[in-house]
């Protein structure tokens, strides 16, 4: 198997990468508490999907 000869740059390795982040989450608002939230999930604040109430969360 051939090996590389010659290191590649930092620029070349760095123009590489530029597509390697994370892309952003999107997020939707609750339509109960209007807090935001990842969307067709459970709302972590009010526990509501779908306006019925799905789990009980707790008040602190």
């Amino acid at each position: 198997m051939p090996n590389p000869k010659r290191r590649h740059s930092s620029a070349r390795r760095d123009r590489r990468r530029t597509h390697d982040a994370l892309p952003h989450r999107s997020l939707s608002r609750c339509p109960q508490c209007q807090e935001s939230k990842l969307p067709h999930r459970v709302c972590p604040h009010c526990g509501t999907y779908k306006g019925r109430t799905v789990i009980r969360v707790e008040q602190n």
